[in-house]
């Protein structure tokens, strides 16, 4: 799925299968580990995601498909009940803001009503660039790239790709002015 194919969710794969337990496990630990702990969180965090950066924060709680998708960079924070579903790539920059309650999407599923019954999905990468700030309850659809140095204003839904340095508002997100 992590190339783009479409393939049956729910137990058709044994390998991702097996991730996503591993995940859920993690996701509980992290979720339950005292705030005042940062030791600790690093550890579960670096366990849960593909690469994580140095001084990386990301407040509780955190959801994740298989977290193995998701890269963090450098010195960016996570506010507080980040939902990455991860069935493509996530890649969050470096020196990135995120506010609460945002949603990073990569699954997509399919628009004939057999296929989806037949539980038929795909997923699509996401992309944060360098130094983003996406505001409270920003909603990141599959598929989508957001330039470094934009920043997102809260609530907005971003169904396509922003360029470097703007600034994005509403829904669907829209470029109001260049930073």
């Amino acid at each position: 799925m992590l190339a783009g194919e479409p393939r049956r969710g729910g137990g058709s794969d044994p390998e991702l299968d097996a991730l996503f337990h591993k995940a859920r496990r993690l996701v509980a630990a992290y979720n339950q580990a005292p705030a005042t702990d940062p030791a600790e969180l690093r550890r579960i965090l670096t366990e849960l995601l593909g690469s994580v950066g140095e001084d990386v924060s990301v407040r509780q709680p955190l959801f994740v498909d298989f977290g193995a998708h998701i890269s963090i960079g450098a010195r960016s924070f996570v506010n507080s009940g980040l939902t990455a579903l991860d069935v493509a790539r996530i890649t969050i920059g470096e020196d990135v803001q995120i506010g609460p309650n945002v949603q990073l999407l990569t699954p997509t599923h399919p628009l004939d009503p057999a296929e989806r019954l037949e539980g038929w999905e795909t997923g699509l990468p996401v992309t944060i660039g360098d130094n983003v700030w996406l505001g409270g309850g920003v909603i990141v659809v599959p598929g989508v790239s957001i330039g470094d140095g934009t920043v997102v204003g809260a609530g907005a839904i971003v169904t396509k790709d922003l360029p470097p340095r703007v600034l994005a508002v509403g829904n669907p997100a829209r470029v109001i002015r260049e930073l």
